[in-house]
């Protein structure tokens, strides 16, 4: 599509900031690190352990500045942004450590700043400021509506809605789509019943027995104070790609609500927050689809593109840092590896890498650095070899959140169990090719893979300081994502 008048004025708009970031950065040096990933994949309690790591003194053997002694301490400071609310990270901590309960996930965006001081290798004594920056993955597949009209965006999403066990969950949103008349006058209650009927499809999608992963507009299952608004009040019709909406039809209707969409949501995310990010981190929830089967697998490397399809991405520059931000740097992190026994760890950061191989050629030939790891920011497991008959299971020992089941039993919270989840194949191609079976399509009993949610790990406090929280990697990660800032 050729940028519109608006497009431009963005543009515009957006090389004045980068201009504002970089002054304030020549004398303050500063990395803004975006943390994102799709719902549950552990964004809070990823930016929770590298902060806690970092002020009380974690175990980072692989990140250099740290193990050698260089970094001399860091530190919280007052958030940079007024109108962003603060990253809670106390209280994230407690809930952590003394509840042993996961934080509430991201609805919203939120920032926090982090003070390194640290010695350069020659040397001399430095300071690096953090900026991180949290949101929603959700909120990221919204930034490709930007270059979609609503009736592009529409035959999108309804091909979508048509495969798979999408077909079953999107079938009375389907039926009432059947009964509209796009080109019949605009309809207040339709329009309510038809966002409502899309809406409660994208949530069945999201369930775990499924773990869809491409589910725009993401405000869509996060509203916050625009629940209820027009904005959030539309839904796709089975209009013609190219054709044009009668005036005060529904159709236009739908339209007109989609670019207020877009408008009101999507583009203040992209102006003020998203492109001026640096460095970025995907977190990616791979064992959900391997528990919800092969459709959920695809749907995820799907999303993985589209992801990474919306960054500025390319080596980053005076010229670039001045008027056109990139983000040089982009790790995709398969979390949760705790859930898995040592021996499998490799391998399903062979499946990530796999299901983001696409979207990182591309970004590579555009000159950002792509990485991929296994991790677990806060590791909630044991290991163990478990004996069944002559067979010895390489398993984990951890204690499955209230309410969890396997095997017909179902866990209380307290109670320390074994469990082996299966092992990830050798070759990841294989898992890509639907040779497994998962929730979506029999009983958990039944799947090939059952991985259960575990509380955090029972820690115990050594004098007035909180212990160190126990992670799978983490100094890998953060290696790749600033170590080379704190040379």
């Amino acid at each position: 599509m050729a940028p519109s008048f608006s497009d431009i004025v963005e543009e515009a708009r957006l090389s004045a900031r980068a201009l504002l970031d970089y002054g304030d950065s020549f004398f303050n040096p500063t990395v803004r690190l975006g943390v994102t990933g799709l719902s549950r994949a552990g964004k809070t309690v990823f930016i929770t352990a590298l902060i806690h790591g970092l002020t009380r003194g974690g175990r980072f053997p692989v990140f250099e500045p740290y193990a050698s002694g260089r970094i001399a301490g860091a530190r919280l400071a007052p958030q940079p942004d007024d109108a962003v609310p603060r990253f809670d990270y106390e209280n994230h901590v407690r809930t952590l450590i003394e509840q042993r309960r996961w934080p509430n996930s991201t609805t919203d965006i939120s920032e926090l700043r982090l003070v390194i001081d640290y010695q350069r290798q020659n040397g001399a004594d430095r300071t690096l400021t953090i900026d991180i920056v949290d949101y929603p993955g959700e909120w990221l597949l919204d930034l490709p509506l930007l270059n979609r009209s609503f009736e592009q965006w529409s035959a999108e999403s309804l091909a979508l809605s048509r495969e798979g066990p999408r077909a079953t969950l999107a079938a009375p949103w389907h039926a009432h789509l059947k009964a509209l008349q796009p080109e019949s006058r605009e309809n207040e209650q339709a329009t309510l019943a038809a966002a409502r009927l899309f809406t409660d499809y994208l949530r069945a999608c999201r369930d775990e027995r499924f773990a869809m992963s491409l589910l725009p507009p993401g405000r869509f299952l996060m509203p916050g104070n625009l629940a209820g608004s027009p904005a959030l009040t539309f839904a796709p019709l089975d209009v013609p790609i190219d054709g044009a909406a009668p005036d005060g039809s529904l159709w236009a209707m739908m339209r007109r609500r989609y670019e207020a969409y877009k408008d009101v949501v999507v583009r203040p995310f992209f102006r003020d927050h998203f492109a001026r990010l640096d460095r970025q981190i995907v977190l990616v929830d791979a064992l959900a689809a391997f528990n919800a089967g092969p459709e959920a697998l695809h749907d995820l490397e799907a999303a993985l593109a589209g992801i990474l399809d919306c960054f500025r991405i390319g080596r980053s520059t005076i010229l670039s840092s001045l008027f056109r931000p990139r983000i040089d740097r982009i790790l995709f992190a398969a979390t949760k590896a705790d859930h898995l026994h040592h021996s499998s760890h490799d391998r399903l950061e062979a499946v990530l890498r796999r299901a983001a191989a696409k979207a990182a050629d591309r970004a590579e030939y555009a000159g950002a650095a792509i990485d991929v790891v296994a991790l677990s920011a806060v590791r909630a497991t044991r290991e163990a070899m478990v004996t069944r008959g002559r067979e010895k299971l390489p398993s984990i020992l951890g204690t499955p959140a209230p309410g969890e089941a396997a095997n017909g039993e179902a866990f209380d919270g307290e109670t320390e169990v074994a469990t082996f989840p299966g092992d990830l194949p050798a070759d990841p191609e294989e898992l890509f090719k639907g040779g497994f079976r998962g929730l979506s399509s029999m009983p958990s009993d039944s799947a090939d893979f059952r991985f259960l949610r575990f509380r955090p790990p029972l820690l115990e406090r050594t004098g007035k300081d909180e212990p160190a929280l126990p992670h799978i990697r983490l100094d890998r990660a953060l290696q790749f994502l600033i170590g080379d800032r704190l040379q």
